[in-house]
């Protein structure tokens, strides 16, 4: 069993992650976040949002609707050019994501070129293929009272899509914010929540999926500074990955994305790539969105994006610095750096060894035997007064405490608090690191 496999089993085996719509035999590309997964994406979103938006003086939160005017879209350049290359096996019916299934290939490849690779169909194994074609992985749906019979004409005009990004939430309240607070420039507009793809193909576990959150900030900066700011935003990434979600730096890599890669919006962008247990793959991008996104919005719209800078009292369309990142391909990275498999006295066991920061509980508090009324009062006492000042403590009681040991070592929990018989002689208790498993007397006072 391969190390992604591993960590898919421990997802569900510990309550971390789950396939979506389980019971009804799942539903191809959608996941559901159990108890410990919920904990450990929510403190990553948390510490992204404290990180750039808390602890900072010049960017600010938004939250916006997923459903937006379909014009949003058609500017945007979404509606004519979000597509990924499909193509189908003429033979079993099968439909993949072109660029995905063969080697040295893009987004942009042409059917001649994909014929040359000699891919074989993954599903039967046959070389006969149709041609590429543009799928666009917006998801339509329908707003208002529209019933399957109405003409297409109607239907037309109800048509809105789930939002395939929230960025441009973002753009679409620009206007909002600098009419209300009007921020000194340079200043970013962040949001979190739910972005939508079709995608083709969904693969690797929660690496490529239908319906996952986005953590976004649009940078906006004087056009003669983007160079500048654009440096600065690409250390604060890998200060934020390094530092702050304690991934290993030898394991993220840039990419310089080549024009004929670049999304439609992007004049440099740059891919910071992860090594995965499957592979290199996408963890976030960084890219200089310049003014297309508000010049297309003044156009579309009628309303002027103008930013009159109050020092020089200059005017220009401000140009974007886009920092984004997805919450699932970063909650795999920290899951496949933090597991690891080791032998401690001849015994095998998996830990996960996730900063103390995002771990789902800091503790674990035990009594060391659950049929002695004494311990288990006193343990229930110090797990109170650790919950309450810590809020994400855990109990467990079950099973011998070598068992409660492996359990809270497979779930992250930095350390283990065991009340024994000595703890009732002079209220000191075992503490037991997850990594090391050294075992050290600290009194309660000092927990």
């Amino acid at each position: 069993m391969d190390s992604l496999e591993k960590i898919v089993s421990l997802c569900k085996r510990r309550g971390f992650i789950f396939p979506g719509s389980d019971v009804y035999g799942g539903f191809a590309g959608t996941w559901d976040f159990g108890p410990l997964g919920v904990s450990l994406k929510k403190k990553i979103m948390d510490e992204w949002w404290k990180f750039f938006v808390e602890n900072r003086e010049d960017i600010y939160g938004i939250d916006a609707a997923i459903l937006m005017n379909p014009k949003t879209w058609e500017a945007s350049g979404h509606t004519a050019t979000f597509a990924d290359p499909l193509v189908e096996c003429k033979e079993c019916k099968s439909r993949f994501r072109a660029d995905k299934i063969a080697k040295n290939i893009n987004e942009s490849v042409t059917t001649e070129e994909f014929l040359k690779t000699h891919t074989k169909c993954p599903v039967c194994g046959k070389e006969n293929w149709g041609p590429i074609r543009k799928f666009n992985m917006m998801f339509a749906t329908h707003v208002g009272a529209v019933l399957p019979d109405d003409d297409q004409e109607i239907t037309a005009k109800n048509i809105a899509y789930l939002r395939p990004e929230t960025a441009q939430g973002i753009f679409t309240n620009y206007k909002n914010v600098v009419d209300t607070i009007y921020p000194d420039i340079p200043f970013g507009l962040a949001q979190q929540g739910k972005a939508f793809r079709n995608e083709i193909s969904p693969r690797d576990f929660i690496l490529r999926d239908r319906e996952c959150s986005q953590m976004e900030i649009e940078y906006f900066v004087n056009p003669t500074t983007w160079e500048d700011n654009f440096e600065k935003m690409r250390n604060l990434q890998h200060e934020f990955l390094e530092k702050i979600m304690g991934l290993p730096e030898n394991k993220i890599h840039e990419l310089e994305v080549p024009a004929e890669d670049r999304a439609h919006y992007s004049k440099r962008t740059i891919d910071f790539m992860f090594e995965y247990p499957n592979g290199q793959e996408e963890l976030m991008g960084l890219a200089y969105r310049t003014d297309f996104d508000l010049t297309n919005i003044a156009k579309a719209s009628g309303k002027s994006m103008d930013y009159r800078d109050k020092t020089t009292n200059e005017t220009f369309i401000p140009h974007v610095i886009e920092p984004s990142i997805g919450v699932e391909r970063l909650f795999l990275a920290i899951l496949s750096s933090a597991y690891t498999e080791d032998e401690i006295d001849g015994n095998k066991r998996t830990v996960l060894k996730l900063p103390a920061n995002l771990a789902p509980f800091k503790f674990c508090v035990s009594p060391l035997l659950k049929n002695k009324p004494e311990l288990v009062q006193k343990a229930k006492a110090v797990y109170d007064k650790l919950r309450t000042k810590y809020g994400n403590v855990t109990w467990d009681d079950s099973g011998n405490i070598g068992k409660r040991y492996r359990k809270q070592d497979e779930i992250g929990t930095p350390a283990c608090i065991v009340i024994d018989f000595d703890t009732l002689e002079d209220d000191t208790v075992t503490v037991r690191d997850r990594d090391t498993t050294e075992q050290t007397r600290t009194s309660i006072a000092e927990l």
